[in-house]
């Protein structure tokens, strides 16, 4: 049976679209678009336009980017009409979702920078709002990705930009299909499949045309469920096992006086499933007030923050319980608070007066992170003080029996205090639709001494303080630290956190880093805090974790010592970063944690810098629930977990961000593996262990080997690759190499990883590498020029080929060792053209250096032999680089006629904030205007030889 090509996949679904409603329209190009919306417009709003009142609206319409033009969607324009009388233009109805006039277009053409057909375009009154590409079964889903962000890159924002007016897009190979939101900045990793209410994911492209495209289900998924980031201006849809909880929540608010629970994992996106069904519970009349309860002051800030980041000014975070009780009492709708707080509005007596009136107002509380135990008093208070409340929980580890408070009374769950479980989304559900990342836990109890004796948990058969705070045991922690951090965390791209049983363990454990750093045993950058009372100690009776506490007074006699080593540690941190912290009040204490959270929660940003990056956070409690951080990628462990508290803090380490992120790493210094076991069990399924943890060492040096042995069959010498005959051989190689890179990014990460186990040596994988390499910049140029190719939409994941932390500086290191070994011996060193060579290598097969590898080896061939003894390869280096950048800038001015005063100021803001210029910003840099029909095309290319400059000129390049 022959397999079914694109276009017999396509005709497939949009005969199915039909039949659900959508009608067929046949529009060629920009300009039958152009008239099909001025028809559509028309007839939902029950007007004729003229010719000059629709090229308002137009006008209207064709202005600033996708996120400014998301936002048009859902306002009406106000149109002075030709008569001088005023006409609200509705563009969708976002109320009445399924009011709308829906279309199904093909192959619709439009010419940006090269020509581009689209596959499906699905039409909503006229415009553009879900875009579906289709690749024929039997390709990766991911090469469609890759060709809708060729299409953002060429052709989108040509014309008049319509299609930037896209919601969402839909990629499908018929067996596998995804949607997502329309944000240019976002990886494959954060395309989503469509499920059922069970979770049960719906895959094969016709089901998810009945479930998803259905007219009014889509409309819906953008008129209610696409949210409009402020904080990073773009758009987010929700994942199905969102939509399922905001929609159980929102049934349960009309039609019952009953709350409920949502049980979605850690690290699945609660605040912003609890975010959109605030913002929906706002809107019901019938509900008065939503009140969003944290338990901690530093929750209640990243929540408010966070919400004001979806929705700008959608609430106001209360900084005292006089505002709580104002707000409970003004028109505010939206109110988000700590626990503690809200406890002190309903329960001490000069607030109970203003708060009277309130008891029998519909309000609805939503609990965020449910799971921990100050709820039980609270829920009390709440259902003795209002009589007309429905309460709504949210957990990622709810409280079953087996995990309560023994020592309550009265071990009270989370069902026993918010009732049924509305949706529920496990960990074993989130790994397998890739919205979490499996664990790999080792264990390391066997440790040595610095005279080289044993040190082993299981030989001191005892579980007890004396123990696992012995100096020499937790220098000799800190010893494997050192020697595997950079395994552990891809040379440090990553930030770890330590978790350690006690503030007095936290303090030997920083003071042993200190004193090895200050010896250049390592250079990390290690950094701490904790509350110095006595409620971070580990309580080895539950192995749970305790919360910290922000609101600190001055210190009792007791706990001074450990105040003073606060002090001095943060003194370490302020030196370190140039900041000016303390504990001399909760405030300044709180600002550092947030100092500390924000450095390391935005290391995922792409303007970061090395500069702020923290490589060990060691805490006792603090930011082990609640925190995240894409850039989190181990948590060491010397601290009793168990329970929900063992899933929150491994969840820190998770979070979805890229191919070089394959998993979360646990090294657990305690045997905590009955523990670990006992959580998967309850949290998950028994016998999960398999999918929620990655598998053992050895399975992977077996698939590296048998994925070499693979890669020598296809290409049976590095050599062999440059004489592969045809496309379809390279992208077979590319697979077949990408595969085994995988592997050996997985491998890394274990502390026993030795290349000796492997059938493909160290120098070899990197000889395919380079070739691997070679092959992505004659894809890239091709796909620039817009040239056919197989191999144009295949995701070479060309991270994982980078080789960490190898920059100009590290080469401008190699290149003064060869200087200095030629004045030693006052000559030429038998081994420097080899050296030379090795270095040119090295270039070439770096992802980041292939772009200076012409620079570097001109300075090598010309400048190298004209240094004279003593002079510093570095300074000669530096103005070489500068005369080269220099004529650089000169010959991009003068080829496209800049103002170099303009272009200089581009390159700066480009460089300062990460981000692209504004195409605007371009034209006026320009000397002279070009015409309206080329602008684009001479804006593109101008953005394209700048972010060639930068990548060349001022990437990677250390501190060179």
């Amino acid at each position: 049976m022959a397999t079914q090509s694109e276009a017999q996949l396509e005709e497939c679904l949009i005969a199915r679209l039909v039949e659900r409603g959508w009608e067929r329209a046949i529009i060629a190009d920009e300009a039958a678009l152009l008239v099909n919306l001025k028809a559509q417009l028309e007839a939902h709003n029950n007007v004729t336009l003229t010719d000059a009142e629709f090229a308002r609206v137009l006008n209207q319409l064709d202005k600033g980017n996708v996120f400014d033009r998301a936002k048009t969607l859902r306002d009406r324009y106000d149109l002075t009409r030709e008569d001088g009388t005023r006409f609200y233009v509705e563009f969708m109805n976002t109320r009445e979702w399924c009011h709308n006039s829906y279309q199904v277009v093909s192959q619709i053409a439009q010419a940006g920078s090269y020509q581009n057909r689209y596959d499906v375009t699905l039409l909503v009154n006229g415009l553009p709002l879900i875009q579906i590409e289709l690749k024929r079964r039997g390709l990766e889903i991911k090469e469609a990705f890759n060709q809708v962000n060729r299409y953002h890159r060429h052709s989108y924002t040509a014309g008049r930009g319509l299609f930037q007016y896209v919601q969402l897009f839909v990629i499908s190979n018929g067996v596998d299909t995804r949607y997502y939101a329309n944000n240019r900045k976002q990886s494959f990793k954060q395309t989503f499949t469509w499920s059922d209410v069970n979770n049960v994911a719906i895959n094969q492209l016709a089901d998810f045309a009945d479930a998803f495209l259905d007219k009014c289900h889509v409309s819906k998924m953008i008129a209610k469920y696409t949210v409009l980031h402020e904080g990073d201006r773009q758009l987010m849809v929700l994942r199905p096992y969102q939509f399922y909880a905001v929609e159980a929540m929102i049934d349960r608010a009309k039609n019952s006086v009953h709350g409920g629970y949502i049980w979605h994992t850690t690290g699945s996106g609660k605040t912003l499933t609890s975010f959109k069904a605030s913002q929906i519970l706002t809107e019901m009349p019938e509900v008065d007030k939503v009140v969003f309860v944290v338990d901690r002051a530093d929750l209640d800030y990243q929540t408010t923050r966070e919400f004001n980041a979806y929705s700008d000014g959608s609430v106001d975070g209360t900084h005292n319980t006089h505002k709580l009780v104002r707000q409970f009492t003004d028109p505010t709708r939206l109110i988000v608070t700590t626990i503690q707080k809200l406890n002190t509005a309903i329960s001490k007596q000069q607030f109970l007066d203003q708060m009277e009136p309130l008891k029998g107002k519909r309000i609805v509380f939503i609990f965020d992170e449910c799971h921990r135990s100050q709820f039980g008093d609270t829920h009390k208070r709440i259902t003795s003080f209002f009589t007309n409340f429905q309460m709504f929980g949210f957990t990622g580890t709810p409280i079953f029996k087996d995990n309560a408070n023994k020592s309550e009374a009265i071990a009270r769950t989370t069902k026993d205090l918010f009732g049924e479980c509305l949706h529920r989304y496990v960990i074993t559900d989130a790994i397998r639709d890739q919205n979490v990342l499996r664990f790999s836990v080792e264990y390391w109890g066997k440790l040595r001494r610095r005279d080289g004796s044993l040190i082993d948990e299981k030989v001191a058969g005892i579980d007890t303080k004396e123990f696992f705070e012995n100096p020499d045991r937790i220098e000799s922690v800190v010893d494997w630290i050192i020697a595997n951090h950079g395994r552990k965390t891809h040379n440090r791209d990553f930030t770890a956190i330590m978790a350690v049983g006690s503030v007095d363990a936290l303090i030997q454990y920083y003071e042993f880093f200190a004193r090895k750093k200050a010896a250049g045993l390592h250079d990390l950058r290690v950094a701490t805090i904790f509350t110095y009372g006595t409620n971070e100690d580990d309580k080895d009776a539950n192995g749970l974790i305790s919360e910290p506490e922000f609101d600190i007074a001055r210190d009792a006699p007791l706990n001074a010592h450990s105040r003073d080593k606060l002090d001095s540690f943060i003194a370490d941190y302020n030196a370190m970063y140039g900041t000016s912290f303390s504990t001399k009040d909760s405030l300044s204490f709180y600002s550092y944690y947030k100092d500390i959270a924000k450095r390391i929660k935005e290391r995922e940003r792409e303007n970061a810098k090395e500069s702020d990056r923290v490589d060990i956070l060691l805490v006792v409690a603090m930011f082990l629930t609640g925190f995240d951080a894409k850039k989190v990628n181990t948590l060491y462990v010397d601290k009793n977990l168990k329970h929900h508290g063992l899933i929150q803090a491994y969840s820190r380490t998770n979070r979805i961000l890229n191919e070089v992120k394959s998993q979360g790493n646990i090294v657990a210094f305690r045997n905590l593996k009955n523990a670990t076991d006992e959580a998967i069990a309850l949290f998950a399924d028994k016998g999960a262990n398999e999918t929620i943890l990655i598998d053992p060492y050895e399975s992977y040096v077996a698939r590296f080997n048998e994925a070499a042995k693979a890669l020598c069959a296809l290409t049976p010498t590095v050599d062999a690759v440059d004489a592969l005959a045809d496309e379809n051989q390279k992208l077979a190689f590319v697979r077949t190499f990408r595969e085994l890179a995988r592997l050996r990014n997985i491998l890394g990460m274990f502390a026993e990883f030795d290349w000796a186990q492997l059938d493909l040596d160290n120098q070899t994988f990197d000889d395919f590498k380079s070739k691997y390499l070679d092959i992505y910049e004659a894809t890239r140029k091709s796909r620039e020029e817009g040239t056919a190719s197989i191999v144009n939409d295949v995701d070479f994941e060309i991270e994982l080929v980078r080789t960490d932390r190898i920059n100009v500086t590290y080469i401008l290191n190699l290149l003064r060792e060869i200087k200095a070994d030629e004045e030693a011996e006052a000559g030429p060193v038998p081994d420097a053209e080899k050296r030379l060579a090795d270095i040119l290598d090295l270039v070439a097969s770096d992802t980041q250096l292939r772009s200076k590898r012409d620079l570097i080896e001109k300075f090598i061939q010309q400048n190298m032999p004209q240094i004279k003894p003593g002079e510093d390869v570095g300074q000669a280096f530096r103005a070489y680089w500068e005369d080269e950048k220099e004529a650089a800038l000169t010959a991009i001015c003068t080829e496209e006629g800049l103002d170099r005063v303009r272009f200089d100021r581009l390159v700066d803001q480009f460089n300062f904030s990460g981000q692209s210029p504004l195409r605007d910003d371009v034209v006026a840099a320009l000397n002279v205007q070009p015409k309206i029909l080329e602008r684009r095309r001479v804006v593109n290319r101008i953005l394209e030889r700048l972010i060639g400059f930068i990548r060349t000129f001022e990437d990677d390049i250390g501190e060179a």
